[in-house]
């Protein structure tokens, strides 16, 4: 298997395009201060990631924005004492602060030349809008959580995406790659519908699983530790 077998990039966006986990404490760290949490950064990733599962699973439907706002009312709770309505919202309201990894626009528009780049994401479609100017790329489709009614890794979430690719890209499952950070929203189901992954290990070399929910014995058909080495492995095939 090469990396030029394939015609379609299918893109998870927060972990491996834009960074979340950055954006996440950067948001989080004030409420967290305002209260004399001194907290660890793992510790407030992966409880994060254990509370937005949940809400995700539970409300399916649930706007992105306000998955964020219960997670940080759930998570401050827990760690320090509890957040305002208000705060809790504006958390909600943070991702078009998150900044994109210093290599995901570069990448991106040397991928455009090559394949067809969809998104699939686990988003409302006005925050995704604000990433997007970080991107730097019009994308050939864009699957968001709103736009389908449930959350990664749902399979609904992925049959809609293949659906789109199909019918608007003209493009079967053999020809999509899909390429994501996350084990647990991405590729554990990709694999299981019989996609080939490529995994952006944005988290290489760091201890213990961030803000994603920790998953075992998935396997993924390549393996990089940024988009930067992903476009240099196309330019070497």
């Amino acid at each position: 298997m090469r990396l030029t077998d394939f015609k379609v990039l299918t893109f998870d966006c927060y972990g491996t395009l834009i960074d979340w986990e950055s954006g996440i404490l950067a948001a989080l760290r004030p409420l967290l201060k305002l209260r004399g949490g001194e907290v660890e950064d793992n510790e407030v990733l992966e409880l994060y990631a254990r509370y937005e599962s949940a809400i995700e699973a539970d409300e399916p439907t649930l706007n992105y924005r306000k998955v964020l706002a219960k997670a940080c009312e759930g998570l401050a709770l827990d760690l320090v004492e509890p957040v305002t309505e208000a705060e809790a919202a504006r958390f909600g309201n943070s991702v078009p602060d998150w900044p994109a990894f210093a290599d995901s626009a570069a990448a991106l528009a040397y991928l455009k030349q090559h394949y067809k780049l969809v998104i699939l994401s686990n988003i409302d479609r006005a925050s995704f809008a604000e990433s997007n100017k970080k991107l730097g790329v019009t994308f050939d489709a864009i699957c968001t959580a709103e736009d389908i009614g449930s959350y990664k890794p749902d399979k609904r979430n992925f049959d809609f995406a293949l659906k789109v690719v199909k019918e608007k890209l003209g493009f079967e499952p053999k020809d999509i790659l899909h390429t994501a950070q996350s084990l647990f929203h991405d590729h554990q189901m990709a694999k299981q519908i019989g996609l080939a992954t490529n995994w952006i290990d944005r988290r290489m070399g760091k201890s213990g699983s961030g803000a994603t929910a920790p998953v075992e014995g998935v396997t993924t058909d390549f393996h990089f530790p940024s988009m930067a080495a992903f476009v240099e492995a196309h330019r070497k095939e």
